[in-house]
């Protein structure tokens, strides 16, 4: 049987881990934070990897010590963990994104009103490199967006790299926000993100489901399935979520994910795990 090494979120391995041991593969974890690890080349225990972990060093460490193939390597993961690289890599490939800026800190002022010039209020701030929206905000007017980057000042020093980089982006009013998967190319699933009404009533307006969003499954339109393929070539990721947000008829790619979360099988197309199985299996080959 060949043996499947797993580094992600414990919902995708007791997700995949029964419908891939069905079609001969073992799933088991391979744990990489918050230990130590021997250096030492490792036993050969697995043939393959699903996602390369999201500590990059050690994840580099432990992809060494196990001679592993990742179905996603640690370039295709860093690629989309940079949303400004995602954000320019789409631009390119001629994919709808909404309009976003990167600042590149320090920047004095003047360049940070440069930054939102031609952009409407209210106005998205995020860190260029996060997940499940922590540390994403609006600014509602030119005060409250200087505020925010003068504590993104404070708080952004991140010493071992210099990167203190951010985005600005426009605001997409009363989006519908769905998160696509791509498998190998080609749709296999989507489901919409959505808040409580009590909470959007109360001015909330992250989808996301750690923030309290239920994630049920669509019947995504054909036109947002090809999107989202397209998003997926762009980023050479053969497993990847595409979140894509639908504004008064407007369809823009707003992030991708190459360490997405597996959601249960009734949300994905019919022969989701027999291309997910091939898949492993290509990558092991």
């Amino acid at each position: 049987m060949l043996r499947l090494a797993v580094a992600t979120q414990a919902e995708t391995f007791e997700r995949i881990r029964e419908p891939l041991a069905d079609r001969g593969i073992a799933v088991e974890a391979l744990p990489t934070a918050e230990r130590v690890h021997r250096l030492d080349p490792a036993d050969g225990a697995f043939d393959v990897g699903l996602v390369h972990p999201p500590r990059l060093m050690e994840g580099g460490a432990v992809t060494a010590r196990h001679d592993l193939s990742w179905v996603n390597d640690r370039e295709t993961v860093l690629r989309s963990r940079n949303k400004a690289e995602t954000y320019a890599r789409l631009a390119r490939a001629d994919l709808p994104i909404p309009e976003t800026r990167l600042v590149s800190n320090p920047v004095d002022e003047a360049a940070l009103l440069g930054a939102v010039e031609g952009l409407d209020w209210p106005v998205v701030v995020k860190p260029n490199s996060t997940t499940r929206g922590v540390g994403v905000a609006r600014a509602e007017d030119p005060d409250s967006f200087l505020g925010l980057t003068d504590y993104l000042g404070l708080v952004h020093d991140y010493r071992a790299t210099g990167d203190r980089s951010f985005l600005v982006q426009e605001f997409l009013p009363d989006a519908r926000d769905y998160r696509a998967m791509v498998l190998d190319g080609a749709y296999a699933g989507a489901v919409e993100r959505r808040l409580p009404e009590t909470a959007l009533s109360a001015g909330r307006w992250k989808h996301n489901v750690h923030r309290g969003a239920t994630a049920t499954g669509v019947d995504l339109d054909p036109g947002l399935r090809r999107l989202a393929e397209a998003a997926a070539d762009a980023l050479d990721a053969a497993l990847v979520g595409v979140d894509l947000l639908v504004s008064d008829g407007r369809a823009v790619v707003n992030e991708t994910n190459a360490r997405p979360t597996v959601d249960a099988a009734t949300k994905y197309e019919p022969g989701f795990y027999d291309d997910l199985a091939a898949l492993v299996r290509r990558t092991a080959d």
